[in-house]
């Protein structure tokens, strides 16, 4: 009783509003405060009260999860009105204002997860398929409720008044997630509690529990005990840098750590349950295991011995041996207790980032792929993969894995989660299997969410709460039978720079909300200005729990309009932050508060130096933002792409090479396009004969990313017939190939008149044999093309 008690509270909490009648009514557009946004809503005349006869009516249905949730908005309203609030199968004579609850059959395709809430001065009618849609239709009409909702302590009773509506809503995929390593940093058992809590607040229905890794295993297993005494201890270096800490040394005490043991982990998958939520358990396997092999140094090829290390750790060379069947002896072993314990339908089997190096030079592996008539180290995980699968599936599971398991052949009933971008995913549902996107650019939350200079220390990176809520889980590349098998999407919660779950919880939190938006709601309701209002509400809540949230940037952001019918050139300002008050200045100098206020777009009639900054209370919040606008010709101009960009890095869309703004030497600014393997081809119309003297490509060197220089950069200049009239090449002559810098491609073409611009920028394809990942795809990453 104790859990749900303190999740009565926690959820009652989450869904609270200013005490205001037009909160309910939700944000300027018409749609009700409620995250993730609802996928039809009918407002109503009126509103509706509480009366001190309402019941909440449960109907005849014989489930204890109704009942359950009955219990729930009743003993939430009772708090909160001082109102008996009986819980009832039929309703009584004379009483007013119930709220019932009702199992209905699924005649409008709501899915077990849909709920129709309608809102009436009467009553309250709440209708679902199962009581899964009942939950989550709960979930919405406590954020319609006024403030104090349940609040602890004493307080004045009130009566809630809520505006009239009727709610339709279901989720748009079927898989919600979020992920928690608890290898890197470990975390209480309540800490888990209150992170599946925040998954509920949202709607999401996965919790993908990250148990095992390098750094510490963190389930007891009674067949191996080892895992429990040595694997899920490490030597403590939590004074120094994450990849700056020592292994450990003969004598030292390995003192920091922890597990969970099972009777903790049936805790958890139960309260997860109660709040339909599925977990996810992870087993890494065959890499990030050097924990493992610190306890049982008989699982790897060399023998070891092996330490768990307290830090960074690459490249991840010590893993499993794939050419020893006690390896799957004892990972067969580990799995049944897993199972035990967690009865989802999926179990996660990693997969990702392993080294072969010392399987290449292991007798018993080299066996094996003998043995097995495989062609190389990759194939050797791909029968690894599939052996581990065949046991799963042998006792009624399914695998997921990392993209990686693509990797010398896909396992034949195996989910991919895609992580390195969304390509593997592409790749993997054009073979037929289901797929979870979760992309470094977009679902990695362990990145910065806005500018390092004013955050906690982050793992790297650049994924803001905009960038969160801008992600289309399924590619556009897909047919409609291949996109059905996008089951959804995870936001990625990494615990290396991540010590503490006050951290934890700001790291997570709102981009959480965003992504929840983004795999329930409808593609054609999501709306970021109007998603901005809704959330300014959810912060009130988010402070009522003390949730450790983050801000937010208050970076400002730059974008060129185009006015077709004026011929004019506009710069718009913006920021994530809800109704900025934006100070700029046109000649670089710092704005102050006294600087010119941005109230709408500002015309540019030549290139701009722009500073721009957020002011609140007339204090500067963080940092200006200064950027170059290069006015040309080319700006607007329309672009068509013979070689489409990858999607993991699609800039600001087709118009980024020509909107005058440059990318800067950090590949993940949002200004780059990126083609992986492939050159980058295009076509701009300049819409008329227009004399070009010269064509400046920018391009980014970073080989440290796997980002190189075009071998040569080529523009042919068409007139109006198409017709060729001057031509030009640019090779690539940098002698630095691992420096980090931008080139600049001139070409001139001696102001003749042209219409067209056929430009090619020639990717080399692979990484040369020098570098690390040689013979694997290479990038250009190509922004601002500049016409003169």
């Amino acid at each position: 009783m104790r859990t749900v008690l303190s999740f009565l509270l926690l959820f009652s909490l989450l869904f609270i509003h200013p005490a205001d009648t037009a909160a309910g009514r939700g944000s300027s557009t018409g749609t009700p405060n409620i995250v993730p946004v609802p996928l039809k809503t009918e407002h109503l005349n009126g509103f509706y009260r509480l009366h001190e006869k309402s019941q909440v009516v449960t109907g005849l249905v014989d489930s204890r999860d109704v009942m359950r949730l009955g219990e729930m908005i009743a003993g939430t309203l009772r708090n909160y009105t001082g109102f008996a609030i009986p819980v009832v199968s039929v309703a009584g004579s004379g009483t007013r204002a119930n709220i019932e609850l009702k199992i209905i059959p699924d005649k409008e395709n709501l899915g077990s997860e849909g709920y129709r809430l309608s809102i009436r001065k009467t009553g309250i009618l709440l209708e679902a398929p199962s009581a899964h849609g009942l939950f989550y239709g709960i979930n919405s009409l406590f954020q319609l409720f006024p403030a104090g909702l349940l609040m602890t302590g004493e307080q004045e009773k009130q009566n809630p008044k809520i505006p009239c509506m009727v709610i339709t809503d279901k989720p748009r995929y079927s898989y919600r997630g979020m992920h928690l390593d608890v290898s890197r940093h470990f975390f209480s058992k309540e800490f888990i509690f209150r992170y599946i809590d925040l998954i509920a607040m949202w709607k999401m229905n996965v919790f993908h529990w990250h148990l095992t890794d390098d750094n510490g295993w963190r389930i007891e297993i009674r067949k191996y005990p080892k895992l429990q005494s040595v694997s899920a201890w490490r030597v403590n270096r939590e004074d120094k840098p994450w990849n700056e800490r020592p292994f450990q040394q003969v004598g030292e005490p390995a003192n920091y750590g922890g597990y969970y043991t099972q009777e903790e982990i049936r805790e958890v998958v139960q309260y997860a349950a109660d709040r339909f939520i599925t977990i996810i358990p992870e087993i890494e396997m065959p890499a990030h295991s050097r924990e493992v092999l610190a306890a049982y140094p008989q699982f790897s090829c060399t023998g070891g011995p092996f330490t768990v290390p307290p830090g960074g750790y690459r490249p991840n060379i010590d893993i499993f041996c794939a050419g020893n069947d006690s390896v799957f002896t004892f990972l067969e072993g580990v799995l049944t207790e897993v199972m035990e314990l967690f009865p989802g339908p999926y179990i996660h089997i990693g997969g990702d980032e392993a080294d072969k190096t010392n399987w290449k030079s292991c007798g018993k592996c080299q066996n094996r792929i003998q043995k097995e008539g495989l062609k190389d180290v990759d194939e050797l995980q791909s029968y690894f993969i599939k052996r581990i699968e065949r046991f799963a599936n042998s006792q009624g599971r399914k695998i997921i894995g990392w993209d990686e398991i693509l990797e010398g052949g896909l396992a034949p009933e195996a989910t991919v989660m895609s992580w390195r971008g969304v390509d593997g995913g592409i790749d993997a549902a054009r073979q037929g299997h289901d797929v979870i996107m979760t992309p470094t650019s977009h679902c990695y939350f362990d990145y910065y969410q806005a500018d390092p200079e004013f955050q906690p220390p982050a793992i790297g990176g650049l994924t803001t709460l905009e960038k969160v809520y801008s992600f289309e889980p399924t590619p556009p590349e897909l047919n409609v039978q291949e996109a059905t098998h996008i089951l959804g999407a995870q936001g990625n919660l990494w615990s290396e720079f991540i010590p503490t779950p006050r951290q934890a919880e700001y790291m997570a939190v709102p981009r959480m909300a965003a992504l929840a938006e983004v795999v329930w709601s409808s593609k054609e309701n999501r709306n970021r200005d109007d998603f901005r209002q809704r959330m300014s509400h959810q912060y009130e809540r988010l402070q009522a729990l003390d949730v450790n949230y983050c801000k937010g940037s208050y970076a400002v952001s730059f974008q060129t309009v185009f006015d077709t019918l004026k011929q004019q050139i506009a710069i718009s300002m913006d920021a994530e932050i809800l109704d900025p008050e934006i100070r700029y200045s046109i000649d670089g100098s710092v704005p102050s508060v006294a600087s010119k206020k941005y109230t709408r777009p500002v015309v540019v009639n030549a290139s701009t130096r722009f500073a721009a900054a957020i002011f609140e209370n007339g204090q500067l919040m963080e940092k200006p933002v200064t950027r170059n606008f290069d006015k040309h010709a080319g700006i607007g101009k329309q672009v068509k792409f013979m070689q489409k960009p990858s999607n993991r890095y699609p800039g600001q869309g087709k118009q980024t090479l020509t909107d005058g703004w440059h990318g800067t030497t950090y590949h993940r600014d949002g200004m780059w396009l990126g083609f992986h393997g492939n050159d980058m081809e295009l076509i701009i119309d300049l819409g008329k004969p227009t004399a070009v003297s010269k064509v400046t490509i920018s391009a980014l060197q970073n080989t440290g990313s796997w980002i190189f220089l075009p071998l040569e950069v080529k523009v042919n200049a068409l007139d109006e017939k198409e017709e060729l009239r001057i031509t030009g090449t640019k090779k690539n002559d940098e002698k630095d190939n691992t420096s980090v810098f931008l080139r600049n491609f001139s070409i001139p073409l001696l102001k003749t008149p042209v219409r067209y611009l056929h430009i090619r920028a020639k990717n080399q394809g692979v990484c040369p044999e020098w570098h690390p990942g040689a013979g694997q795809k290479s990038w250009i990453f190509i922004d601002e093309i500049v016409v003169e």
